[in-house]
């Protein structure tokens, strides 16, 4: 599907889509208990992955409607060994999250998935799993997917490098807490996104699962039980994708637009509202009642550090091109290794939009004061974050914004170009 943004205005209130991040982890969580009841999920293309993956361990996962909750039966800290292939499609946190579930089961566990999440490294978390006694490879040798993991685990301790992948972490803490001596986690180096280990921490003390931070790393006893208090867990709302909305009404909203879901959480992309208030925008929010109104107004270039906020670098990268001045994004090395490489498709689209832009192996400058965004077509590289960064710039641009297989939206929200065509945004789809 390829969509084209014409400049508009937005305004009125948009609801945030649930966190991904937090619905992957809690589907996982109900897995690895008897079962459990997730509330307000995101039902997308990843996070169907990682249901997919907890029926191939000999869970179940119903999705009751209207509501949209979802039922799961679990396999209680005993994955079985899966009758056939997990295919996580473009899904890496599903990857790498369900590795850890693999290296408990009895057997060996194939793991594959799209041509993007084949490139993507898993070395690291294969090296671990190989110290914890379990057996772990890629079918290529290249440290990417297929991988092959055989288990099971019974805990110990595992170094790991903390400037790949903070998802590493996260698996082994999952996976650790129902082997029988629990896992220590080493970083030999400094832990990027750790906001994302907050996260977890947060759901697996939410599922009644305790975990530490101890000097160089974190700690999980094993020997726990999943089990959420009611049986039940909320999932709360997006801040990776909301960012988008509050980018919108920062840029093209005169009359200001209202962001509802937004109660605090140990979300680090949450990081995007003092971003944007550093860069001028008027902005306010009532943490009470998860509100935030944003309007449109004067942006300023800033210097950002992305070290623990990978996701938030398409929309800052936007904003960096309608801002005055010039917004440096640092500390940007690990976000080439998402989807896509985020850091060159950002750069390469802004610029075939018409932004100034420099890039460098670690740092990507959005020179907004020489810019002047002319419209044109880009690629969304199968990537979600890619592709709602540049509707937002389509809303400002003199000429359309035409973004090619705009589908892949559907990884973490489902229905924003409906969002943001009810807020006002000038939004054609192709089949229209």
């Amino acid at each position: 599907m390829n969509v084209a943004i014409g400049a508009s205005t937005v305004r009125g209130t948009a609801s945030a889509p649930p966190s991904k991040s937090y619905t992957h982890r809690a589907i996982l969580a109900a897995g690895y208990a008897d079962g459990a009841i997730v509330e307000d999920p995101l039902w997308s293309a990843d996070t169907r992955a990682t249901a997919r993956a907890v029926e191939a361990f000999g869970g179940a996962v119903e999705r009751e409607e209207p509501e949209g909750r979802l039922r799961v039966q679990g396999f209680d800290g005993e994955p079985a060994v899966p009758a056939d292939v997990i295919d996580c499609a473009n899904s890496g946190t599903t990857m790498r999250l369900v590795t850890g579930a693999a290296a408990l089961a009895d057997g060996a566990t194939v793991l594959t998935g799209d041509e993007s999440l084949r490139s993507r490294p898993q070395g690291p978390l294969l090296d671990a799993i190989e110290q914890l006694d379990g057996r772990a490879s890629s079918t290529r040798g290249n440290g990417q997917a297929p991988l092959v993991i055989e288990g099971p685990i019974a805990g110990g301790t595992a170094a790991i490098p903390g400037d790949v992948s903070s998802q590493f972490v996260t698996a082994l803490l999952m996976a650790g807490a129902v082997t029988e001596s629990g896992i220590e986690v080493d970083l030999s180096t400094e832990l990027k996104s750790a906001p994302y280990v907050d996260i977890t921490r947060e759901l697996l003390a939410d599922f009644g699962v305790e975990t530490a931070e101890i000097e160089g790393g974190y700690e999980v006893p094993g020997g726990q039980t999943y089990d959420p208090e009611g049986g039940s867990y909320a999932v709360p709302g997006d801040f990776s994708s909301m960012s988008y909305l509050l980018a919108a009404g920062a840029v093209a909203s005169p009359d200001g637009l209202t962001v509802t879901g937004a109660r605090p959480s140990a979300q680090g992309d949450s990081a995007i509202v003092e971003i944007l208030e550093r860069m001028g925008a008027e902005l306010s929010w009532d943490r009470d009642a998860g509100e935030i109104a944003v309007a449109r107004s004067p942006l300023s270039g800033i210097e950002v550090g992305v070290g623990d906020t990978p996701d938030l670098l398409p929309t800052i990268a936007v904003l960096g091109a309608i801002a005055d001045g010039t917004t440096k994004i640092v500390d940007a090395e690990h976000v080439r290794y998402k989807e896509t490489d985020r850091v060159s498709a950002m750069a390469e689209s802004l610029s075939t939009l018409g932004a100034e832009v420099t890039e460098l192996e670690d740092e990507l400058y959005v020179h907004g004061g020489e810019s002047e965004l002319t419209g044109g077509t880009v690629a969304g590289r199968g990537d979600h974050r890619v592709i709602m960064s540049l509707a937002v710039a389509g809303l400002v641009a003199d000429g359309p914004v035409e973004i090619t297989g705009a589908e892949h939206v559907d990884v973490s929200f489902p229905g924003f170009f409906d969002v943001l065509s009810h807020l006002g945004g000038d939004v054609t789809r192709d089949s229209e």
